[in-house]
């Protein structure tokens, strides 16, 4: 995900938001061209960056974000026991991708319903949930954007790093 050391907290998180729509976009054009050997792999491994960004992008918000606004919040939880069910069929989505592992009709399937269970959870973020986090007084968003950040640098260096 791209890296924006002066960010807040949702900018931080918008910014992952956006490029994570282009990597669905881009599995979009590949699954839509010819079937060569080439394209199979190149979907297999955008789909498979997708998985991992957004895997990433949900444990950051579930360690950080949300136990943050959930403070800030008080009581009104709905929306982020909402945006929590949300990820945990996002995640859902991602183990039966990567199960399937190697491109087919299947996965394309299953990444397109990806693509709209994450573009709903980011409108209802955006609608509603950064609006709240931008009205809470306590919250620093600069500070949760720092902490945010360094978090995703570690759970990335984790990913790459040799198992």
């Amino acid at each position: 995900m791209p890296e924006f050391a002066d960010k807040d907290a949702c900018q931080l998180l918008d910014a992952d938001h956006i490029a994570v729509k282009h990597l669905f976009v881009g599995y979009a054009r590949l699954a839509m061209a010819s079937s060569a050997e080439a394209t199979q792999n190149e979907r297999t491994e955008l789909a498979m960056k997708i998985c991992d960004e957004l895997s990433i992008h949900a444990q950051i918000e579930e360690e950080i974000f949300y136990p943050a606004l959930r403070e800030a919040l008080r009581g009104d939880n709905d929306l982020l026991d909402e945006a929590t069910a949300e990820h945990q069929e996002a995640k859902q989505l991602i183990a039966d991708i990567r199960t399937i592992g190697k491109a087919n009709a299947a996965l394309d399937t299953l990444v397109a319903e990806l693509n709209v269970a994450i573009e709903h959870h980011v409108k209802e973020e955006r609608d509603e949930l950064f609006p709240k986090a931008k009205a809470a007084p306590e919250l620093d968003l600069v500070l949760l954007g720092e902490q945010l950040r360094d978090r995703q640098k570690e759970l990335q260096a984790e990913l790459l790093a040799p198992a």
